[in-house]
């Protein structure tokens, strides 16, 4: 397995060349920002994964992982990400009885890394979701909860980017004709699938509850203009009547 940051053209080319990858997905990775997927080139693979961050400001940082996966060989290419994959290699140290399954079984590790990656940003998005909620019925606090929900959800539609093509994507790895080098591994592949699938719905729940919070929000904000408006209106009733007393 060898693990690149931020790869030059100059070292793609050499593992190009080293290893006989498709210009296709040397081309997809030598640009970046890919879509999640994993397509299959002859007997290699080449796969794309979305890392998400937080970063020290609590804003959501996305990067790229993509994954060459042959016979006898693993590449990694990391963009835009400040999290190691050291894991991963202190992972199949510990567990080398694993590595008997090959190449795979070094690619289900990264992928199942970035993937569990994704839970505390779901916990987090969930935990500021419920901050918000606590707030709803305060007064003076509807137009900046509102702001807050938009950015969430914002936040929310960051994280399906990078869930939810992926769940197709690994799908093919586990059922109906897999790719061959992944033949073995099947039931690691199922277990990223029931992980993604899990996410998903808590996206879709949290997205459910966005909705209906700012709906929420919106009809307070009308609440309070309105009762600003009663008030400014007897106000204005008073004045004329002490307008009316003066003429």
């Amino acid at each position: 397995w060898v693990a690149l940051k931020d790869a030059t053209d100059d070292e793609l080319t050499a593992m190009q060349d080293e290893f006989g990858l498709h210009e296709l997905a040397i081309e997809d990775a030598r640009h970046g920002h890919q879509r999640p997927k994993v397509e299959e080139y002859g007997d290699t693979l080449f796969a794309v994964l979305h890392t998400v961050e937080l970063t020290p400001t609590d804003e959501i940082r996305i990067g790229e992982l993509d994954i060459f996966v042959g016979p006898n060989f693993v590449l990694s290419v990391r963009n835009r990400s400040q999290q190691n994959l050291l894991q991963v290699r202190e992972r199949a140290e510990r567990e080398p009885q694993l590595m008997r399954h090959g190449p795979a079984f070094v690619f289900y590790a990264l992928m199942d890394a970035v993937v569990d990656r994704y839970f505390p940003i779901i916990d987090s998005l969930e935990t500021e979701l419920e901050a918000v909620e606590e707030q709803i019925f305060e007064p003076g606090t509807s137009q900046a909860n509102i702001q807050r929900l938009y950015q969430l959800k914002r936040d929310i539609g960051i994280v399906r980017h990078a869930v939810s093509p992926l769940i197709d994507a690994v799908h093919k790895l586990f059922s109906g004709r897999v790719p061959a080098v992944c033949e073995n591994n099947r039931e690691y592949f199922r277990d990223v699938f029931d992980h993604l699938l899990r996410m998903n719905g808590s996206l879709d729940n949290l997205r459910d509850t966005i909705g209906t919070a700012i709906q929420v929000n919106l009809a307070m904000v009308a609440i309070e203009e309105s009762v600003v408006n009663k008030r400014l209106a007897a106000w204005a009733g008073i004045f004329a009547v002490i307008s009316a007393f003066a003429g």
